[in-house]
């Protein structure tokens, strides 16, 4: 029993026709669309690349880029089927094209909801790639005199005030790493060499936070040294007064920004597959609506169009059996090119044994 059966008259198959090719034109727009949001958060991730450790992250960008390139011409080809569909004539020239060109649609369109999910799941990724990618970075801040990383003072420096975030889960990041260049110490100083000596590792560490953790908005002269002493400061309280330092992570402040931007992505993603997978269904109807046409031979004869021909038990036991013998088939091809002995393969003197041989007569 068909699926959804739907009666077309030949006014209706010419109306389906016509609306289906305006709708592939609108989705050759939807491709550009993805195509653009695609290379959109490609350049917003490669803006912060110094700043992510996982190249995975990428992933979404090109999926939506090749997903967008895939479904302008996707969608031309329908444009194109679909004005011809009006003329039954001309529908012959691609009945032999419309189902693996249906079958790829559909393919096709799973990738667009796999591109809209990917928006949503990555966020895991996204907060460890920063995670590590930040660490590293302000593990580096002070190396600007090293090649290839001179440039990540400068690039952390402008992340926390526009991003207005500081350290990596917040200010006290900056406590437990050597920010400043040893050029910049005065090595002739008691207290900066007792400093260097009280750590493990000879780092010298400070209560203090690069200029750029100030907060713009405080009405206070910034507190970036000496943080956490009280008498260093006048009328400063470290455990009671809000300090005016930005609170925010930067990875917090990134992954919030990055998320927002994902979402918006994803949905407008999903209203687009959406607009495709009706696209395809109305593409389905008008392809079998007309392959009856044909059977009958009457081009203005009423026909029945539906999505699939059999039951969805029906058609996925017939595309299981079909699976399977055309990999019973391969089996014995393959059997017949390497010369397993191990596989049965009828010879030449095969004979059932039920059938007794042909006593062939001999010359005396």
């Amino acid at each position: 029993m068909a699926v959804l059966k739907v009666k077309f008259t030949k006014t209706k198959r010419d109306k389906l026709a016509q609306v289906l090719w305006i709708l592939n034109w609108i989705s050759v727009v939807t491709g550009i669309i993805l195509l653009s949001l695609g290379l959109f958060l490609k350049i917003e991730i490669q803006k912060r690349r110094e700043l992510m450790s996982n190249r995975e992250i990428h992933s979404v960008p090109d999926m939506l880029i090749a997903v967008g390139l895939i479904a302008c011409g996707i969608n031309f080809l329908g444009g194109k089927i679909c004005y011809d569909c009006v003329d039954t004539h001309k529908f012959q020239r691609w009945k032999l094209v419309m189902l693996p060109y249906i079958i790829c649609t559909f393919f096709f369109t799973f990738c667009i909801l796999v591109g809209a999910l990917m928006c949503y799941t990555m966020r895991n990724e996204l907060e460890e790639s920063l995670f590590l990618g930040l660490k590293e970075a302000l593990k580096y801040y002070k190396d600007t005199d090293t090649p290839g990383r001179c440039f990540l003072k400068r690039t952390v420096d402008l992340l926390q005030i526009e991003m207005q975030c500081c350290g990596n889960n917040g200010f006290r990041d900056w406590f437990e790493i050597q920010w400043i260049s040893n050029r910049y110490l005065d090595m002739s100083r008691k207290e900066v060499l007792n400093r260097l000596k009280s750590n493990v590792d000879g780092k010298y560490l400070m209560d203090g936070v690069p200029f750029s953790c100030c907060n713009l908005n405080s009405p206070r002269p910034c507190i970036q040294h000496q943080i956490t002493n009280n008498s260093a400061h006048f009328n400063y309280d470290f455990q009671k007064e809000e300090l005016n330092l930005y609170k925010k992570g930067c990875r917090q402040a990134l992954l919030e920004y990055y998320t927002q931007i994902m979402q918006s992505i994803g949905f407008t993603v999903l209203i687009i597959w959406l607009f495709e997978l009706s696209v395809l269904t109305g593409v389905r109807y008008l392809q079998t609506a007309l392959e009856n046409v044909l059977r009958q031979g009457d081009p203005d004869s009423e026909s029945d169009g539906w999505l699939l021909e059999n039951s969805f038990v029906e058609t996925a036991r017939s595309n299981f059996n079909i699976i399977k013998n055309l990999g019973k088939s391969n089996q014995i091809n393959a059997a017949l090119g390497n010369g397993d002995p191990n596989m049965d393969v009828p010879t030449a003197d095969y004979r059932p044994e039920n059938v007794p041989r042909k006593q062939i007569p001999t010359t005396s």
